[in-house]
């Protein structure tokens, strides 16, 4: 039997899940598919309600406030590449026996917090305790948002020839947790001038500002024609999932991929590939080629590093693009953040 850490593959999500998707409905316009991070449902004449939903965690080496925080960012992240303001939330809590109601007070605290800083209201969920439940994963969680249907977009909306961006670098959230899950380790290989860029890295965790920024320059044919938040698998796994969302290929120059320092070295202690692993707070934008300078000079302007990492081809593989021509790109077949997470601890780490 086969069991899988983090997200399951494409096989098993297209043989299983995506074959029993319970009543139809003729106005849903985007449901559940591979390398699209919301729904979209037409709720009027020309207008939608964008969904999606991700795990809410806690993390305890991070405490309740960092915790609650990436909690919120993480799911505002996926519902702010359809361009939209995040607006409504729902949250399911199944917290483990042993967290405190001290502990789910100060953490509630800061989620609400969070919440109201993005501008979202918090309008139903569920909060209970369960034997059977454990860190990290704490429960679930949804956001909506409504707006003007020709204004939304998905990562099936690329098209050919669009420059691919990404914002950040790779392997973003992987730096963020590990340096915070194991300060002593990390700090111990990579000196103290790196581990302190490296512990800052948990502010970059989200892709909210990313987003809306970008599409401030104009969507579709003005601008921006898709956004994909890279999680796991990292920005390789996101880059090939949006081109097979849109029904098309790429090209990427892996060897500009941006991969700091500090990121270089936490992969290093952990044995992972940067450009495979998770990296929530990298984005991948696809935009037309003449407004490339000006989402760049956006994001710059925002204070958020961008560069363009390929384009996308007509239908067909994701090759790499070097000195020696072309190379294809597999799809990754697992994440090694969660092995590196599991081997670290049960090493006892520190």
């Amino acid at each position: 039997m086969v069991i899988f850490l983090g997200k399951p593959n494409r096989s098993y999500l297209q043989r299983v899940i995506y074959r029993q998707l319970g009543a139809g409905k003729r106005n849903v316009i985007v449901g559940p598919r591979f390398g699209v991070d919301n729904a979209v449902v037409r709720i009027a004449t020309k207008k939608v309600m964008v969904a999606t939903a991700d795990p809410l965690s806690f993390i305890p080496a991070l405490g309740a406030r960092d915790s609650a925080w990436l909690s919120v960012n993480l799911i505002a992240s996926d519902l702010t590449t359809s361009g939209f303001q995040p607006q409504y939330g729902v949250f399911d809590f199944n917290l483990p026996p042993r967290m405190s109601n001290r502990q789910f007070t100060h953490y509630w605290t800061f989620f609400h917090h969070a919440c109201k800083r993005l501008g979202l209201s918090i309008i139903g969920g569920h909060t209970g305790r369960y034997e059977g439940c454990d860190y990290t994963v704490i429960g679930a969680g949804m956001m909506y948002a409504v707006g003007d249907e020709g204004r939304y977009l998905t990562s099936e909306m690329g098209q050919k020839h669009d420059d691919i961006i990404l914002t950040k670098g790779a392997a973003i959230e992987t730096t963020a947790v590990l340096t915070r899950a194991f300060p002593k380790t990390v700090r111990r290989a990579l000196g103290d001038r790196l581990f302190e860029r490296a512990q800052k890295y948990l502010g970059k965790v989200s892709t909210v500002k990313d987003a809306l920024t970008a599409v401030t320059v104009g969507v579709h044919q003005k601008g921006v024609t898709s956004m994909h938040d890279a999680t796991e698998g990292g920005v390789i796994a996101a880059t090939c999932e949006l081109a097979a969302a849109s029904r098309l290929g790429a090209e990427l120059y892996l060897k500009d991929m941006p991969v700091s320092e500090e990121t270089e070295g936490v992969c290093k202690v952990f044995g992972i590939d940067p450009l495979t692993s998770l990296s929530e707070g990298s984005l991948v934008i696809t935009c037309k080629p003449e407004k490339t300078g000006k989402v760049i000079a956006s994001l710059s302007g925002a204070k958020i590093e961008a560069s363009v990492i390929g384009q996308l081809t007509k239908a067909g593989a994701v090759y790499s693009i070097g000195n020696k021509g072309r190379k294809a790109i597999r799809y990754p077949k697992f994440d090694p953040y969660w092995r590196a997470y599991s081997k670290a601890t049960s090493k006892h780490w520190k």
